[in-house]
């Protein structure tokens, strides 16, 4: 005999009709490796839901718009789909549509950030024991 099963219960695509939690979709979309992460991530405020501060379980709809800051780099993305399952980067890819000018600002911070590290020292700090002993082999060469 088949055991009923309580309302609200069974799969997301069913359950949800359309809408899932935020910290969920979040992890769905791939922006967080976990949704712990992505929960710490709403309740610090570096993730936004219609600009505005929510709670981890608050739903998300397709239409919305998400604003994400993670090191240092800041994402603004339309929500296209919902899901409440991690799938392949591909399918990530397709729950959301970032704006023309978040993906401009982002490549600008992320220019920004290999010309510093160009000119950065590469050994900063004291140097190691293998260091000091071939720069030692170089000097007594004279």
């Amino acid at each position: 005999m088949p055991r009923a099963e309580p309302a609200g219960a069974g799969n997301g695509a069913e359950a949800g009709a359309g809408r899932v939690r935020f910290d969920k979709w979040l992890w769905a979309a791939r922006f967080y490796k976990t949704r712990t992460l992505a929960a710490d991530a709403i309740d610090a405020g570096q993730a936004r839901l219609n600009d505005e501060r929510v709670k981890p379980a608050h739903a998300v709809r397709a239409g919305d718009t998400v604003a994400i800051r993670k090191q240092g780099l800041a994402w603004s993305v339309a929500v296209t789909g919902v899901a409440d399952r991690r799938g392949s980067a591909v399918a990530a890819a397709a729950l959301y549509r970032e704006t023309a000018e978040s993906a401009a600002a982002r490549a600008e911070e992320l220019l920004q950030r290999k010309a510093a590290a160009a000119v950065a020292p590469r050994f900063p700090g004291r140097p190691t024991k293998r260091q000091r002993r071939a720069l030692a082999d170089f000097l007594d060469e004279a």
